[in-house]
């Protein structure tokens, strides 16, 4: 019996061994606020399908997911990896971070780029087709061919009209209105059937702004991607090399791609259209 619980410290012993030397061994050793430990921060609340039930520690949603495959492969499991929370607008202040990374749904643009880090994009959104119920009542799928019988409003000075014109081609004009807002309330007033918006926008004008919004279906990703979200990093952070290459190499063997297929399609129930 004493021999039991030595061999089962002993092996205890290993295993924090080996998963410390497998940090020490990483592109990150040495880089991260606390030594040995990824201190992750997303924001509190944090959103379905990002983050389930406002738990990033539980690793479900996608980008909770996504961060804990990225530390993976940077050399620190589970035990190792700390969340914290800021705000939205908190993160991409200039100045010193009070994590390693943060990660909340931020599109690269070059504005945000001057004051902080961008990694290469985790993500790049899908356009998405919103809806209201009665639409899908009377009838419309996704698929090419109901899209098509559809009323379209679209904002102007947007990727959106081109979008719909190549992948859709509707059978009538759309109406174009001032911003993508815009559309929404087209929507509740029942001028339009149907907007084009990317994937997280959609989401989130289904759940908040419309009482009976649907988002209907999401097209293939590689016409075209004009939004991708980054991890951000503190300006000069040499971590972030260490994430890029993490992020590199779960594109190359597919991992990214499932995540995505298991919390932004398949959790959240949008197609994708046929």
């Amino acid at each position: 019996m004493i021999f039991g619980k030595i061999g089962i410290s002993a092996i205890l012993v290993l295993i924090f061994a080996a998963s410390t030397a497998a940090a020490d061994e990483s592109c990150a050793a040495g880089k991260t606020l606390k030594d040995g430990v990824l201190t992750i921060a997303t924001g509190n609340p944090a959103y379905f399908p990002w983050v389930i039930d406002n738990d990033p520690v539980s690793g479900k949603g996608f980008e909770a997911a996504v961060a804990y495959e990225i530390a993976a492969r940077m050399g620190f499991d589970r035990d190792h990896v700390e969340w914290t929370s800021t705000t939205f607008d908190q993160a991409i202040q200039p100045g010193p971070k009070e994590f390693d990374f943060n990660l909340q749904q931020y599109s690269i643009t070059e504005e945000r780029d001057q004051t902080i880090d961008f990694s290469a994009p985790y993500y790049a959104a899908a356009q998405a087709v919103l809806v209201r119920q009665p639409t899908v009542d009377g009838g419309a799928t996704p698929t090419l061919a109901s899209l098509k019988a559809l009323k379209w409003g679209l904002a102007a000075g947007t990727t959106a009209p081109a979008l719909v014109q190549e992948l859709v081609a509707p059978d009538s004009a759309p109406l174009l209105y001032d911003e993508t807002a815009d559309t929404a309330e087209a929507l509740k007033a029942g001028q339009i059937d149907a907007t084009m918006m990317d994937l997280p926008t959609a989401l989130f004008t289904a759940a908040v702004l419309l009482d009976d919004g649907v988002v209907l279906g999401q097209f293939p990703k590689g016409a075209e991607a004009p939004d991708s979200f980054g991890l951000v990093f503190e300006e000069g952070n040499p971590l972030r090399d260490c994430a890029n290459e993490a992020i590199a190499a779960m594109t190359e063997d597919g991992k990214l791609a499932a995540i995505e297929a298991e919390w932004l399609q398949e959790a959240t129930g949008v197609p994708v259209i046929e």
